[in-house]
């Protein structure tokens, strides 16, 4: 008796499980001719419950045909080769069920919490991804460093000021900054140096090279207070310019920032001006489309225009916007003319409407965008006639000046003669190394005094670069815009 209960629980649970396949299978292919096939292994299921006793065995009875049940390829459980980052963007891109614009996409390869290109990495120098000035050589710092000073003069000689520094990399271009003007204790000690920084990895390395120490870390419960050795200034960290104290006059030094914040990239087609947008295609790689309709973005496009030439608009079949940057010139030019004092911006760009001139690095090469998110940094030229409309529109009580190149820059604040005097007492061996950093800061082209391996010769950097200046109206014009 206990057996023949047993048995019939158990062929009650084989018919439970058929008549719940078939329902489940039935919901989404009702239409399905498999459904009919499922439909009979249910009745051989309840054929077996009326039968008392039986000469075949139960497995051989039952014969279940699944060749037919649909397996969606997100529930498979096969490991993937995507990063976190790719995972996140196509998870984007699913949830808004449609592309993403070119500006988003950028913002989360390099700033992403988790994986973004600049958060956990240093990608700066010879081995990392790329190199700038201030790596490139001492005299830069040096030389920006002079110009903060002049500014400072002109302005009075606050003995309070904020020395502001957007993105500041590893820190290297205000610690030549403070090196250089170490000796002159009345500017250095009316600084405060805010550091604008969203790396924790970046934070690390800008502490280490500007030799800070905390003057309260003995006394677990005073409050932090960060200073650099070099020079005894106090130093802070920011996530953004908006949380620099304000109220005091700021210098404020952008030096390959603009360059990195995010473009909307506009195509000219047979309906207009589309946005170029990221999309997934059918083979899970990343793809570019145009938009359907108007973006939002399409508003700075439009705005854009208004302060360009007709004749330029006309000859062009792509167009990048860049709203961060009208927004931060906007809120740079504000507290520059409330507070007093300037900002210097050194950039790769144009004095004019960009075209198409996103681009991606990776170990020193180009490489394509959508390859491998967040390996690569992503970078696009800086338009200077936008940021100059940006600050004017702000604030009437700001000029701005330039741009001129960074060769001119560097040369009127005496590039020239600090290179000579480092030279006076050097091994031959830093005597290359000053002449390849002074070329590549000023030159353009090939360096012709290389006598190194072919392909290997130093670019001079001095024509691409731009430098361009926001100051309050009261102090008149900066060295050496004059």
């Amino acid at each position: 008796m206990l057996k023949r209960l047993l048995f019939q629980a158990s062929t009650q649970r084989r018919s439970l499980f058929g008549a719940s396949a078939s329902l489940s299978w039935c919901r989404q292919y009702s239409s399905s001719p498999a459904s009919t096939s499922q439909s009979s292994n249910s009745t051989s299921v309840e054929h077996l419950e009326d039968s008392e006793v039986s000469t075949t065995p139960p497995s051989a009875a039952i014969s279940i045909d699944r060749s037919g049940l649909y397996s969606p390829p997100e529930h498979s459980h096969e490991p993937s080769s995507d990063t976190e980052l790719v995972k996140h963007l196509k998870s984007i891109i699913k949830f808004r069920g449609g592309p993403i614009s070119v500006a988003e996409y950028m913002e989360e390869v390099l700033t992403n919490p988790k994986a973004g290109f600049y958060i956990n990495r240093d990608v700066f120098g010879a081995e990392g991804d790329f190199i700038t000035s201030p790596e490139v050589s001492q005299m830069f710092g040096e030389m920006v460093g002079v110009w903060a000073m002049c500014l400072w003069e002109q302005m009075g000689q606050p003995k309070k000021i904020n020395l502001v520094e957007l993105g500041p990399g590893r820190g290297t271009l205000l610690a030549d900054l403070l090196r250089g003007a170490s000796k002159f204790r009345n500017f250095t000690d009316s600084l405060h140096i805010h550091m604008v920084e969203c790396s924790p990895t970046l934070k690390k390395l800008q502490y280490q090279n500007l030799m800070c120490i905390n003057k309260n870390d003995t006394d677990g419960d005073a409050e932090e207070h960060i200073i650099s050795r070099l020079t005894g200034t106090s130093v802070s960290w920011h996530a953004t310019l908006e949380q620099v104290p304000a109220g005091i006059p700021t210098i404020i030094i952008a030096h390959e920032f603009y360059d990195a914040l995010p473009v909307h990239q506009f195509q000219r087609a047979s309906r207009g001006w589309c946005e170029k947008m990221v999309d997934v295609a059918e083979n899970s790689m990343f793809q570019f489309v145009l938009s359907k309709q108007p973006t939002p973005a399409t508003l700075y496009l439009l705005k854009r225009f208004k302060c360009a030439e007709n004749e330029d608009i006309g000859k062009l079949e792509q167009v990048e916007v860049c709203p961060k940057a009208m927004e931060l010139t906007q809120e740079i030019a504000k507290r520059i003319g409330s507070d007093g004092g300037g900002a210097l911006i050194i950039d790769y760009g144009l004095n004019g409407i960009v075209s198409d001139s996103l681009q991606a690095i990776r170990k020193h090469g180009f490489v394509n965008i959508l390859d491998n998110p967040g390996t690569a940094d992503l970078s696009a030229y800086v338009d200077f006639a936008a940021i100059r409309h940006s600050a004017e529109e702000a604030s009437d009580d700001v000029a701005v000046n330039g741009p001129m190149t960074q060769s001119q820059f560097l040369g009127s604040l005496g590039i020239n003669f600090r290179v000579e005097a480092l030279m006076e007492n050097c091994t031959d061996e830093q005597a290359d190394s000053l002449r390849t950093g002074y070329w590549r800061l000023v030159g353009e082209g090939e360096a012709p005094f290389w006598e190194g391996p072919e392909g290997k010769a130093p670019i001079g950097m001095g024509t691409r670069y731009l430098a361009m200046t926001i100051v309050n109206k009261k102090q008149g014009v900066p060295i050496p815009f004059q």
